[in-house]
């Protein structure tokens, strides 16, 4: 197929690119490079340099005959979002909104659509986390994923235009910008590997489900099958049928991951401590069981393997 991939020169965008090339599809990458890296691209993909809000979208889908959208370009800072709603917006709303536009005027079969699991719900009622539960985002960031569920779910009802949502936990990996302040893996461990200080914010018990990209690469591969058979158009009643977590459902702390990255890399220092983030959620963690039964997904690689990779890779690069 003829898959277009928004932010494939990204940390998990970057990754799904590889994988649907080694499946056989012809795929075409679609990223402004803002966050994303040109050492990412996969030269097997034809690359455009482009922001997602442009009308030059158009002439791509054209030349590149698209058949589905992977939708991960976005701006995903939470902190950028809060200061800036109107950017992040920008981005995550009008951008997405370009591409279905543009989408059903080009006879797309298909979106599949990176949201979060981490924002969309809030602080959550009940643990683990399923897919029915409130949504009560808390930041802009937050908003602007749920708002873009919204629009997928209005254009499949209205137009007939098929969507996955996949509702991502906290994903870490070879390729996570350690400069960032979305990916604490990567900033914990190259932090390590120097031999500088890790700071942990807060009291270190904030929990989080740490999900291996590679798992969600699968996700996303098996997502791509769903849209191949074609999904129907969603219940009216069920505005979260085509969503799905991807998480292991299990929380794990701050601390323990400090505590696992240690023994991985060797390093032999303690964390220094500082107050904690305004509007951080104390704990959030994802069920994922009907992704398990509705797209046959399942974590794979458990979290003390995921850390070896993520710093073997890390060590190449400090």
């Amino acid at each position: 197929m003829h898959i277009l991939v928004t932010g494939g020169a990204g940390f998990i965008g970057s990754h799904v690119v590889d994988a649907l090339i080694k499946e056989g599809h012809k795929v075409v990458v679609v990223d402004d490079l803002s966050s994303g890296r040109e050492e990412n691209l996969n030269p097997a993909a034809r690359f455009y340099q482009l922001d997602i809000c442009s009308p030059e979208l158009e002439e791509v889908f054209g030349q590149e005959e698209i058949e589905v959208v992977n939708h991960h370009a976005a701006q995903i800072d939470v902190r950028r979002s809060v200061a800036d709603p109107e950017e992040d917006a920008r981005v995550n709303i009008q951008g997405l909104l370009n591409l279905l536009q543009t989408s059903l005027r080009r006879k797309v079969k298909g979106v599949i659509f990176a949201s979060s699991g981490g924002v969309v719900y809030g602080e959550p009622e009940e643990l683990p986390v399923d897919e029915q539960q409130p949504k009560k985002p808390l930041s802009p960031y937050g908003v602007s994923k749920l708002a873009s569920e919204y629009y997928l779910y209005y254009y499949a009802r209205v137009h007939g235009l098929h969507y996955i949502a996949l509702r991502y936990g906290n994903v870490y990996g070879p390729r996570q910008d350690p400069h960032g302040e979305a990916g604490v893996v990567a900033i914990f461990g190259q932090k390590m590997l120097r031999g500088e200080v890790p700071t942990i914010y807060g009291d270190g018990e904030q929990l989080r489900d740490y999900v291996f990209v590679g798992d969600v690469v699968r996700a996303n591969l098996l997502a791509l099958e769903k849209i191949k058979t074609g999904l129907g158009v969603p219940s009216p009643d069920n505005l979260d049928a085509l969503a799905y977590n991807i998480g292991t459902g299990r929380g794990t702390s701050v601390k323990e991951l400090f505590r696992l990255l240690k023994r991985v890399t060797g390093y032999e220092g303690d964390a220094q401590h500082a107050p904690a983030r305004a509007g951080e959620l104390k704990r959030i963690y994802l069920d994922a069981d009907k992704a398990a039964r509705e797209l046959g997904w399942r974590q794979e690689v458990e979290l003390e393997e995921g850390l070896r990779r993520t710093v073997e890779h890390l060590k190449r690069n400090v």
